[in-house]
This record gives C-alpha cells, sequence and structure tokens, in this order.
C-alpha cells in the first residue's frame, strides 16, 4: 500500500467540455481509489460544460467564475489615456491576484509530501505566482511536441516548466524529442484507459463514428472531405458526427455544400460514448493535433476498429498499423478515404481488427497506469 499523499490536480478549467477534462476527473478518482486526498483545481468555470461525477469524489474549485480577460498593455501615447481601458486592465490584475491568493490558500493545506500535478501549460501561469512551498511540481502536455511546437505553447513550455521536479508528455518518442529540445526534466505517461466494455460492439451497425469538439483541431472540416469521397462507394453507410463546438454552424454547411446530409448526422454532445461505439462499426479521427486520445482508447475497448491520421506519436502509440486499426498520413485526405474504404467494405477485416483492438488496448489499463503514478511520487521524494 502506497503512502497518502495530497494531489492538486490543476487544469485550464474543471468542467469544459473535452479529453484534459474527462482525464482530470477520472484521475482524481483514481488518486483517491489509491488513498489519496485530492482537490481539482480549474483557472475558471466553462461555459461549454462537462458532465461532472455527481456526487464529486473529491473538492472542485474554479478560481474564476469565467473565462479570465485578456491583459492589456498600452501601446502608444495615446493609449496611456484610455482610462475605461486602464481600469478593466487594474480590474482583471486585481481579480487575477485574488485566484493566485486563493490557490496559494489551497495549497497550503498540504500535509508534507503534497503533490501538485499541472496538466495544461496555460494554468501553470496561476500555479507560478502561487505559494508552492514544500509541493513537489509535475507539469503535463496533453498535445504531441509538433502541436505544442507550432503554437503559442511552446514558448510557455520553455518558459514555465524547465524548473519544475517532472516535466510529463504522453509518448517516450514525444518524451525524447523534448530532451533533445533541452527539457532535461523530461518524462512521459500515458493516459489510462477508463474501462472495458462488457461486450463489445455487435458491429452490426453502418455507421462510422466521430466523437469529439467540433474545432479545427479536431479537423471535422477534413473528415466531410474525406467522406464525400467515401459516401458516393457505400451509399448504405452512415457518418455519426458526436460533439459540439464553435465550429458546428460552419462545418454543417459545408456538409450541405458537399451533398453530405444525406449520409452524415450531427448526433449532438453523448454522455454515453460506449453507448455511442456500440452503436458503430468503424471509428474515425481526422485530428491535425494530438496528444493521447481518449477516444481511441475507448473505441478499441469496445471492438470498433480505427482509422485515422497518423498526427501524433500517441496515435500510433495506441493504434498498431494493420494490426488492430489503420492509419493514414496525417492531412492525407485521400488515403484517409482508402482506409475507411477498406474497413466498410471488408467485415472480416473489421471483425479481425476490432477484436485485436479491444485485446491489445488493455496494455494501457488504469492499474499499470497508477503504479507508474505511484512510482514518480516516491521517486520524487528522495
Amino acid at each position: 500500500m502506497s503512502r497518502s499523499r495530497d494531489v492538486f490536480l490543476v487544469a485550464n478549467s474543471t468542467d469544459e467540455l473535452g479529453g484534459v477534462t474527462g482525464w482530470t476527473h477520472r484521475t482524481a478518482q483514481l488518486f483517491t481509489e489509491a488513498g489519496h486526498r485530492v482537490h481539482t483545481i480549474g483557472v475558471y468555470a466553462a461555459e461549454r460544460k462537462m458532465a461532472l461525477p455527481d456526487p464529486p469524489v473529491c473538492p472542485i474549485t474554479a478560481l474564476h467564475p469565467a473565462h479570465p480577460v485578456t491583459p492589456w498593455a498600452p501601446k502608444g501615447l495615446r493609449d496611456r489615456f484610455r482610462i475605461a481601458e486602464r481600469r478593466r486592465e487594474a480590474a482583471r490584475a486585481a481579480a487575477k491576484r485574488r485566484a493566485v491568493e486563493r490557490l496559494s490558500e489551497i495549497f497550503r493545506t498540504a500535509r508534507p509530501g503534497g503533490v501538485v500535478i499541472v496538466s495544461q501549460v496555460w494554468a501553470m501561469e496561476w500555479v507560478g505566482e502561487a505559494d508552492t512551498t514544500g509541493l513537489r511540481m509535475i507539469g503535463m502536455s496533453h498535445e504531441s511536441y509538433d502541436y505544442s511546437r507550432a503554437s503559442h505553447r511552446y514558448r510557455w513550455i520553455k518558459t514555465h516548466y524547465p524548473p519544475l521536479d517532472r516535466w510529463l508528455v504522453l509518448t517516450e518518442e514525444d518524451a525524447d524529442i523534448w530532451a533533445g529540445d533541452g527539457m532535461n526534466n523530461v518524462g512521459f505517461m500515458p493516459n489510462a484507459l477508463a474501462s472495458l466494455p462488457e461486450l463489445p460492439s455487435p458491429r452490426s451497425e453502418k455507421s462510422v463514428a466521430s466523437i469529439g469538439r467540433l474545432t479545427d483541431q479536431k479537423g471535422i472540416d477534413m473528415l466531410l472531405d474525406t467522406w464525400a469521397l467515401v459516401a458516393p462507394q457505400r451509399p448504405d453507410w452512415r457518418l455519426d458526427v458526436y460533439g459540439t463546438g464553435e465550429d458546428e454552424a460552419e462545418l454543417r454547411a459545408r456538409c450541405t455544400a458537399l451533398g453530405l446530409d444525406g449520409s452524415v448526422a450531427w448526433r449532438g454532445r453523448t454522455d454515453d460514448v460506449p453507448g455511442a461505439l456500440a452503436a458503430s462499426s468503424v471509428f474515425v479521427q481526422s485530428s491535425r493535433g494530438e496528444g493521447f486520445p481518449l477516444a481511441l482508447l475507448e473505441a478499441m475497448a469496445s471492438g470498433v476498429p480505427c482509422a485515422a491520421f497518423d498526427c501524433a506519436p500517441g496515435v500510433r502509440e495506441i493504434v498498431r498499423d494493420g494490426e488492430d486499426g489503420l492509419l493514414a498520413p496525417a492531412g492525407d485526405i485521400g488515403a484517409l478515404a482508402d482506409r475507411l474504404l477498406r474497413l466498410t467494405g471488408n467485415p472480416r477485416m473489421r471483425d479481425a481488427m476490432g477484436d485485436r483492438a479491444r485485446t491489445n488496448v488493455q496494455r494501457f489499463d488504469e492499474a499499470e497506469i497508477m503504479r507508474r503514478w505511484e512510482e514518480l511520487f516516491a521517486l520524487l521524494e528522495r
């Protein structure tokens, strides 16, 4: 039995719809079941909310009631006389100071050996200003090196994460790349498979499922372009798109323009992912960038073979191409269409790959990932 610790899980938000939120609350539950005292903290309360555990397994705190406004700074002499903007900036700065002090007060409740795990880089701006005396500090990223490198988050990582006790990414391949980029405290920790459905999908419905936020990162625009190549050859198949997001109206218009309204169903947000997968025979992921996608883990656990863009080390770590799923070069719409045509046109292949996927994905079960967390906690105490 490992020793009990105080563990603080800090993210951008504790209730925003998305994979990191799901990871946060499932990890909080696992740490609680292991005997740790857990507190989940978000910088803000989200507008587009995910259903949270009821009752919650641990305290949940939002430091701001809504997304904090962007800092303002005068850019010239005229800006210095914009009284309204200066007042708004002063109010923003005061609200942030109150949030940081509240975070410090929470951290001060920790017993010796407490651990802070910051799962998203933006939240480090608040954690970095808080009082973390006596706490072990672990930073995380839930995206690949390439996706971080192409964004402003790269600069935040290089600024905030080198002093931490450990900086965790999701795969060994990405850890090696970050180490080569000068991050000497880097390690890796895969996401865990939350559960294995009692029964796999019967794979009897002629449905291809996509589950994810309707945002640029998830590449649903590319998926629609892909489906425009698949649908004419599979007129009896349907693409079921699960999720909501800011791009929904634009994506629906694109669907109509491509003439796909008859073969694409917009299912909206679902809190029953196993049910959605049980009604599907193939899963597709068209993301531009990923970390270690939980949706792929869940699809494979349901025995649903996957076709996906090979957009990150985490994707090829989960899917063994040609064995339990099919990968296409990132952004190659023709290649992804080819993988979908192969899976939708060959029931024997679907069944064989689906069965192997359900078996292979169990190497990421929660017991193994928790063992690795406990090992890391013990190492950081030495």
